[in-house]
């Protein structure tokens, strides 16, 4: 998994994202289904997948009290997907229950990816420090709940590029870094606040990239994709 270049699929219905896969001729990538398109079209989405052979990171972000999060867990670890994530804000007895309902809902030898969302990257630190009342900068707190994480028996965290290395640092290199906010350069941020290139993601040790609109939005997404993975590979711009 790790090297993996994640393709978000923030489509509203399950047509118009078989419709862009097939015309982009990007049949097999690796996927990211968010809560918009799950929650529209549930197990055919799912199941369509994995027929034409994508890893689907199915990014739901559950944050809730323990024994829902292990149920839930538990019925989403049969979909067979390979990557799932909870908020690292609910806490290490939540994180540990997440882990218990996926080892109970897998199949023997497949069990997801535990993935903790760290604080998103559509966060400024002011809005953290008087929003929510997490006082410091944004990198001593995620690397805060990765810690806690990792503590926790998660597999990594979704964080910043620029987060990356110090939760290496904490953490150990085999935790997983999975960071969304990749651009290329001639790409707008939109609502992302803390994004990064391809490159400077391979610099500050990134495991696995999502993309999502440097490439939906690109004139031709797979040209646009297989830069991204040049990119990511070479540690350069392509």
């Amino acid at each position: 998994m790790k090297g993996s270049v994640f393709l978000a699929l923030d489509f509203p219905v399950l047509e118009q994202a078989k419709d862009f896969i097939e015309q982009n001729e990007l049949q097999g990538v690796p996927v990211k289904v968010g809560m918009e398109l799950f929650y529209r079209e549930g197990l055919p989405l799912i199941d369509w997948l994995k027929r034409n052979n994508h890893e689907i990171f199915l990014d739901l972000k559950l944050h809730d009290i323990q024994t829902t999060v292990k149920r839930a867990m538990k019925n989403l670890a049969v979909l067979g997907v390979d990557m799932v994530n909870v908020h690292a804000l609910g806490g290490s007895d939540m994180i540990k229950a997440a882990r218990e309902g996926l080892a109970a809902g897998s199949a023997a030898g497949h069990n997801p990816k535990l993935i903790a969302v760290t604080i998103l990257t559509s966060m400024e630190n002011h809005v953290m420090n008087n929003e929510l009342g997490l006082q410091g900068s944004i990198q001593n707190n995620t690397v805060h709940l990765s810690n806690l994480a990792y503590e926790s028996g998660a597999d990594g965290v979704v964080c910043a590029v620029h987060e990356a290395g110090a939760i290496k640092k904490v953490c150990g290199p085999s935790f997983l870094t999975v960071t969304p906010g990749i651009r290329l350069l001639n790409a707008a941020g939109d609502d992302q606040k803390r994004i990064a290139t391809p490159a400077v993601a391979r610099k500050n040790g990134s495991d696995i990239l999502v993309v999502g609109r440097t490439v939906t939005n690109a004139q031709n997404p797979k040209i646009a994709y297989e830069e991204v993975k040049k990119e990511w590979s070479h540690g350069e711009k392509s």
